[in-house]
């Protein structure tokens, strides 16, 4: 076995399987000890399985700290605290910390000079507890870039601490503070920090933060004052038409090249809608836009079409749901997908498209010009007549890959149409939701063929549908046959027999590359 480098105390099993080298996804551990990407640590009583290529160290300064949903104890904690002073990520979401905890939490970021990222969301901290926290990022060394907060109990009081610190973290780059009540007079001595010349911070979470039109203007000097500006998530305040306006304002003034401008459920109607559109047109660079749960209506989109329409635009998402749209805004929504081949990523959940918007929908996306890639159209009471238009859809577009179309009166009659257009040689299709669409055992002939048939679709959603054993059964067997191959079977709220549970989990060990979420 080779040496460890850098020294380490021996680590108890419930220590180390939490241990995360780069490229290995959080929660993600070697499923075997013949992979030929595992090395077996032994030493702690038990064997330890990680993601490790052979020629890697075993202890690098790269290697994660990955904990969730985990109320540690006074001996967990002891454990972990000599992994928190050595490694570059370090998350510890929803722990149960509080403000304890965080004298030791400091004590060991001062000392770890590693440290790029640290996470401590869902944990009750409090002003106190972020404060000590900090303290512990004032140490020369410290190269932190990512810290996330949120949901940490932190106030507006504590703001003002926070905007010291971000005056003497020159590599800090994004800061997320959502879910806590910061209020307009936080939000003011944020921005405080944010602008002093010190601070390069790109992208600041803001979702659930109680603010008001009132911390616009503070938002729009910052927009303004930092050319390095990226990504802005305001969603879920209530700031309202005037508050948009101010920010809108502040970015056509603004040298930044945003990218990611989120702005859901923020009181917008469709008297905000032209000022966005001239958003849309005059930032190139901008990717990402957000609107959902907003009453922009059709009118709304109207104007904001010209925007996603202008050549400079290169937007690549846009969210529009529950926004009080209905098929006649399809029709100049159609218009964008036509023209804009930059346009990936469209969700349309929660508006009464209808069947006619659908329609209007799967006719764009035959036309050579679309280019989506992932559409959601969830909630917008489809219904069978539809499917066929879908279908189609499925069989010609060779750009859509993922079809989000979940609580829309289907049926069985729907889902066998759109079995038809998957079953297609061409459909290159990889994850369909069909989550609440009326589905029943009747449907599962058609799907379990289609899954044999179907060489693209590797993530599949039928929860909440009214399937018995019979109807499972089929989908087993179809799907544990070396053909198919599915990669991620949905099943939420789906009741079968103990046998055929029975049945799901000796497949899921038969099929290692088979997940069956249920």
């Amino acid at each position: 076995m080779r040496a460890l480098s850098p020294p380490l105390p021996a680590l108890p099993l419930s220590v180390a399987s939490e241990l995360l080298l780069p490229g290995s996804p959080p929660g993600r551990r070697a499923s075997s000890p013949e992979s030929p990407a595992c090395e077996t640590v032994r030493g702690f009583g038990q064997d330890v399985l990680f993601l490790l290529p052979p020629t890697q160290p075993l202890f690098t300064s790269t290697m994660s700290l990955d904990i969730q949903c985990e109320q540690l104890s006074d001996a967990r904690w002891a454990e972990l605290l000599p992994l928190l002073q050595q490694c570059q990520v370090v998350r510890l979401d929803d722990c149960g910390l509080t403000e304890a905890r965080c004298s030791d939490i400091s004590s060991a970021l001062r000392v770890n000079p590693a440290l790029t990222e640290l996470s401590l969301r869902g944990n009750e901290l409090g002003d106190a507890g972020v404060h000590c926290v900090l303290q512990g990022l004032q140490s020369p060394s410290c190269k932190i870039q990512k810290l996330s907060l949120q949901d940490c109990y932190l106030t507006g009081a504590g703001c003002g601490v926070l905007s010291s610190t971000l005056r003497s973290l020159p590599t800090l780059q994004e800061l997320h503070l959502s879910d806590n009540l910061l209020g307009d007079a936080g939000l003011q001595l944020l921005c405080e920090g944010l602008l002093d010349p010190q601070c390069r911070l790109e992208k600041l979470q803001l979702e659930y933060c109680n603010l008001s039109a009132a911390s616009c203007e503070p938002l729009a000097s910052v927009l303004r004052a930092k050319p390095d500006f990226k990504e802005l998530t305001v969603s879920n305040n209530n700031i309202s038409e005037a508050g948009v306006r101010v920010l809108c304002q502040g970015l056509k003034d603004s040298p930044c090249q945003l990218e990611a401008l989120k702005l859901e459920g923020c009181g917008i109607t469709s008297d905000n809608c032209r000022d966005l559109c001239s958003i849309v047109a005059s930032k190139a660079s901008l990717r990402e836009l957000a609107l959902g749960s907003n009453k922009l209506g059709d009118v709304g989109l109207a104007e904001l079409c010209p925007g996603l329409l202008h050549p400079s635009s290169s937007l690549r998402t846009l969210w529009i749901w529950e926004c009080g749209i209905t098929a006649k805004g399809c029709g100049d929504l159609c218009r964008v997908l036509r023209t804009k081949e930059s346009l990936k990523e469209l969700s349309l959940a929660g508006n009464e498209l209808g069947d006619e918007g659908a329609r209007l929908l799967c006719e764009t996306l035959l036309e050579p010009g679309c280019q989506l890639e992932s559409l959601w159209v969830k909630s917008c009471s489809f219904t069978a007549a539809c499917c066929s238009h879908f279908s189609s859809v499925l069989t010609q577009n060779k750009c859509l890959l993922e079809l989000q179309i979940s609580n829309n009166r289907l049926g069985d009659a729907g889902v066998q149409e759109l079995c038809q257009g998957l079953g297609q040689p061409g459909s290159v299709l990889r994850v369909l939701w069909l989550g609440d669409c009326d589905v029943s055992d009747r449907s599962c002939g058609s799907l379990a063929a289609t899954l044999l048939a179907n060489h693209s679709l590797r993530e599949l959603d039928l929860s909440n549908n009214c399937l018995g054993d019979a109807g499972v059964l089929q989908l087993v067997e179809s799907v544990r046959q070396p053909g198919c191959l599915l990669e991620q079977l949905v099943l939420y709220d789906i009741y079968w027999s103990a046998a055929m549970e029975g049945r799901l989990q000796a497949l899921e060990e038969e099929k290692p590359s088979l997940r069956i979420i249920s």
